[in-house]
């Protein structure tokens, strides 16, 4: 059994060291553990500190992509090496590598895909009260689009088995973990959450400015994550009350036209009405070639897996010096 611990970087030759030093080389039920640091265009000597304090493997960036694609670098190399699990730590010291092995235990024992380990947000002392309610809401709602409870979604200490690794893609530059744990969700992995510890808080995040800026656009993947899988639901939803208010607005000028003698009066309800209606009808076929695109995602998305799976059986079997 082969893992790999992964650390994405951006100019952080200050506490990768720190980061470095906690990672434990030697994990019950594994064979082998290495680190990989994917650095992300950093601008001071984080390469050259991942080398001389012991990284297996440094994959270095001309410029900054965003975590995303160093997320997506990090996996692709991890297979290529070999990784039959994959932790993915930060390198600003924020996780206790120490609860490394919490984090692989359930996937030794086959009970799960991918893990999550959980901060438990309330206790984290420099959290704000904002902070610590907002964590708690995010967690909740992305649960829910996702299907499956997951108490700390914001983590990003997790660690994947291989086939989490070739079923989930990573689109945003931005953050992986809300597209990955609703990825994780409707591909029907199995999600566990394990407590950790954290460390002291280093310095401020660089992935984000403030905390309204990480829900704003955490919001925005959230929705669109959910969108593909849920399209037709989407659509079909608006479209209906769209649909069922023309209905209705039709009947009360029906009313007027029968009853009263008063239609004349209500022309702007007929026209509004047809307004809803074919809105409501535009909605719902909207809705079905959504439907239509994401079910070919899905078959694009399955047939890249395989070709990676292929592409990696093919390196396997060459022989050295090729």
């Amino acid at each position: 059994m082969h893992v790999i611990v992964q650390i994405p970087c951006l100019n952080e030759e200050d506490t990768l060291p720190a980061t470095l030093r906690d990672i434990p080389r030697r994990i019950d039920g594994v064979d082998r553990v290495e680190v990989l640091v994917i650095d992300d265009g950093s601008t001071d000597r984080t390469a050259e500190v991942a080398r001389a304090h012991g990284a297996d493997h440094v994959i270095s960036f001309t410029r900054n992509r965003g975590l995303g694609h160093a997320m997506r670098a990090g996996f692709d190399a991890s297979l290529a090496l070999g990784a039959d699990i994959v932790v993915n730590t930060d390198g600003d010291n924020q996780y206790y590598g120490g609860d490394i092995p919490a984090l692989v235990r359930p996937i030794l024992e086959r009970r799960a895909d991918i893990v999550i380990g959980d901060r438990q947000p309330d206790t984290i002392a420099h959290f704000s009260p904002a902070k610590r309610r907002l964590q708690q809401l995010g967690s909740r709602v992305v649960s829910w689009l996702a299907g499956v409870h997951v108490p700390d979604v914001a983590s990003g200490f997790r660690a994947y088995n291989r086939d989490a690794v070739l079923t989930l893609a990573t689109h945003t530059g931005f953050d992986h973990t809300v597209e990955h744990t609703i990825q994780a969700g409707h591909n029907r992995l199995a999600v566990l959450s394990v407590p950790i510890r954290t460390n002291p808080k280093a310095r401020e995040s660089r992935l984000f400015g403030s905390i309204w800026e990480f829900v704003g656009r955490s919001g925005m993947i959230s929705i669109r994550t959910w969108a593909t899988y849920k399209a037709l639901e989407i659509f079909s939803l608006f479209g209906a009350v769209s649909f069922g208010a023309g209905f209705l607005l039709g009947l009360r000028f029906l009313y007027f036209y029968f009853f009263t003698g008063e239609s004349e009066l209500h022309v702007q309800s007929v026209v509004l009405a047809a307004i809803l209606l074919l809105a409501g009808f535009q909605m719902f076929l909207t809705g079905i070639v959504a439907d239509l695109i994401a079910t070919n995602r899905t078959l694009a998305e399955d047939a890249l897996r395989r070709v990676r799976e292929m592409e990696l059986e093919r390196s396997r079997a060459r022989p050295a010096g090729e």
